[in-house]
C-alpha cells in the first residue's frame, strides 16, 4: 500500500498530509506501517493477511453477497453527492465511467443532492452502460406521505434516464420520530412497498447518521428493508457506535450493510494528519456483515487515489481492527463525527419537512 505521506486526497477538499504542514501521522503509531514492515521482514506487530479468494476476479473490486438476496454488489460504490460537486458535467460522466471501467459498479445518489444535480449528471454518466450498474437513489419525503414519495420516486428515474432503480432508500433518518412518520398508514414506507410491486424498484433501505437509537427504532418496527445504511469507520466504535449497535441486528436480520462515512464526512481527519485514506477505507471494508463501503468522489485525483487504494486492498485482521479503534478511541469526542453531533450534514429538506430552520438559517 502506498505511503501516507505520498497519498493523494481522500475527499472533497483534502490535500496531501505536507500540505497541510502534517509530515506523518502525529497521533500515534500508523497501523498500516506496521503491516508494510511486516511484508518486507522486520518485526511489526501485525502480520499481513495473504489476499483474499474474493480479490481474485478480474475487477479491480471485489464482489460481496447482498444480504439474503442472490446477487453481488461491489464491495465499493460512488457516492452521488460529491459526484453533483465536481467541476463540470464533462468531469462527472468521466468520474462515472472511470469508476465503472475501475470495476465500481454499485452507484449511490438521493434526489435531494446538489437540488437534482448529482443525479443528473449520474444518470448521464450511465447512459448506454445501465446494465452494468447496481443503481441506487433516495427519496426525502419525512414526515410526507406517499404519494409526495412517489412524485420523488417520477422525478428521480427520470434523472438517472432509467425505469427503474435496484435499490429506494428512505434518506437521512435523523429525527427521533422519523420512524413513527416514514413507517406509518399513508407514510412514505407505503411508496416503497407500492414501486416494489410495481416493478420499479428491486429493493428497499433506509439511511441516516446521526444516532444508532433511530435507527435501531425504524428496524424494530415490522418493515421488511432489505438494506441499512450507516457510518462505519475507525472513529464510530468510541461514540455513539453504529458498528456496535445496529450492525449486529442488521446482520441477524439478513440485512445488507452500506457503510459510509468513513473518512468522516469532509475528511478533517485526513487534513489533521490522524488518519490516512488508505486506513479509512481498509477498516470500512474490513467490518464484517459490510457489503459496501460508499464513498464520495468529486474529482478524477480522488477517483484515481481510491481505485489505487482498491487495487491493493486486503482485509484488516482482528489485530489491526483493534488497533485502529484504540486509536479512533482517542477521539472520542465526536469531533471528526460531526455528522452524529451537528446539523452540518443534515439535508435542508429534512429539516425543512420537520419545520426546523435550515443549516444555511442557523448559521446567519
Amino acid at each position: 500500500m502506498p505511503s501516507p505521506s505520498s497519498e493523494k486526497p481522500g475527499a472533497k477538499g483534502v490535500p496531501d498530509a505536507t500540505e497541510s504542514g502534517f509530515t506523518g501521522r502525529h497521533c500515534g503509531t500508523n497501523v498500516l506501517d506496521l503491516m508494510r514492515a511486516e511484508k518486507h521482514g522486520s518485526n511489526a506487530l501485525w502480520p499481513v493477511q495473504h489476499r483474499s479468494d474474493e480479490m481474485s476476479t478480474s475487477s479491480t473490486i471485489p464482489l460481496r453477497p447482498f444480504g439474503k438476496a442472490d446477487i453481488e454488489v461491489s464491495a465499493f460504490g460512488l457516492g452521488g453527492h460529491h459526484l453533483g460537486a465536481a467541476k463540470d458535467e464533462m468531469t462527472a460522466v468521466e468520474i462515472a465511467h472511470r469508476a465503472l471501467d475501475g470495476g465500481v459498479t454499485l452507484f449511490d445518489c438521493c434526489w435531494e443532492y446538489n437540488r437534482g444535480k448529482s443525479e443528473d449528471w449520474q444518470g448521464k454518466g450511465i447512459k448506454g452502460r445501465r446494465d452494468q450498474v447496481f443503481l441506487m437513489t433516495k427519496v426525502c419525503a419525512h414526515g410526507r406521505d406517499a404519494a409526495l414519495a412517489m412524485q420523488m420516486l417520477e422525478q428521480s428515474l427520470r434523472r438517472l434516464q432509467t425505469d427503474h432503480l435496484d435499490l429506494w432508500q428512505i434518506h437521512g433518518v435523523s429525527f427521533p420520530n422519523d420512524p413513527a412518520l416514514f413507517i406509518r398508514p399513508g407514510g412514505a414506507a407505503e411508496a416503497l412497498t407500492q414501486a416494489n410491486k410495481e416493478g420499479r424498484v428491486r429493493f428497499t433501505e433506509f439511511t441516516g447518521h446521526k444516532n444508532p437509537s433511530i435507527h435501531l427504532d425504524m428496524l424494530k418496527r415490522g418493515f421488511q428493508f432489505d438494506t441499512v445504511q450507516m457510518p462505519i469507520n475507525p472513529f464510530d466504535p468510541g461514540y455513539r457506535s453504529f458498528e456496535r449497535e445496529v450492525l449486529p441486528v442488521a446482520v441477524q436480520k439478513g440485512m445488507a450493510i452500506f457503510s459510509m462515512k468513513s473518512m468522516g464526512g469532509s475528511g478533517e481527519a485526513i487534513i489533521h494528519g490522524v488518519l490516512t485514506p488508505t486506513e479509512a477505507l481498509s477498516y470500512a471494508m474490513s467490518v464484517p456483515g459490510v457489503s459496501t463501503t460508499i464513498s464520495g468522489m468529486d474529482s478524477m485525483g480522488v477517483l484515481n487515489q481510491n481505485l489505487s487504494i482498491l487495487r491493493e486492498f486486503q482485509p484488516l485482521n482482528e489485530k489491526q481492527m483493534v488497533a485502529l479503534r484504540e486509536h479512533g478511541r482517542r477521539f472520542s469526542d465526536g469531533r471528526y463525527e460531526l455528522f452524529k453531533s451537528t446539523v452540518k450534514y443534515d439535508g435542508d429538506i429534512g429539516r425543512e419537512q420537520h419545520n426546523d430552520p435550515t443549516s444555511v438559517e442557523l448559521s446567519a
